[in-house]
């Protein structure tokens, strides 16, 4: 086959630092969700949906054939990271968390990941980003060490 082609389903979720509620500002929030999706557009990931809270933000994008997922993850976080400490004086000590989880998720799955990170505020009404990240990581059957999953 002379053409290389993959369509590959990420849900990628994390937080800022100690999940510290820097994006507690709804209109801040919303253009910051637009400028992740443009970064990862720029990556050549197609983004499907950015969303997110006060504290952290889930991405669903298709990874491109030429953009691995550890890349595209520092890629995002860098350069929005960047972009959020330039906005104001009052983020100046932003910062994401260290690490990340990210998942697997297939065609069919696309608009149950879709609604559930349109849902954010509302999910988050009722449970914690470390309850919500826990119950990820037993979902799709990853050991951890609570230790060392949150900085």
């Amino acid at each position: 086959m002379p053409q290389s082609l993959a369509r590959i389903l990420v849900h990628t979720v994390f937080s800022t630092k100690d999940r510290r509620p820097f994006l507690r500002d709804k209109p801040l929030r919303d253009e910051l969700h637009r400028y992740l999706g443009g970064i990862l557009t720029h990556l050549e990931c197609q983004p499907v949906i950015v969303g997110g809270v006060e504290d952290h933000v889930h991405l669903l994008c298709a990874l491109s054939r030429t953009c691995d997922a550890a890349n595209m993850v520092k890629e995002v976080k860098r350069g929005s990271s960047v972009w959020l400490k330039a906005k104001s004086p009052d983020l100046a000590e932003f910062a994401w968390q260290g690490g990340y989880g990210i998942f697997s998720i297939g065609f069919s799955q696309i608009q149950a990941v879709r609604d559930y990170i349109a849902g954010q505020e509302e999910h988050h009404r009722t449970v914690s980003f470390q309850d919500e990240f826990r119950q990820l990581l037993r979902r799709y059957e990853i050991e951890f060490d609570e230790r060392y999953v949150w900085d």
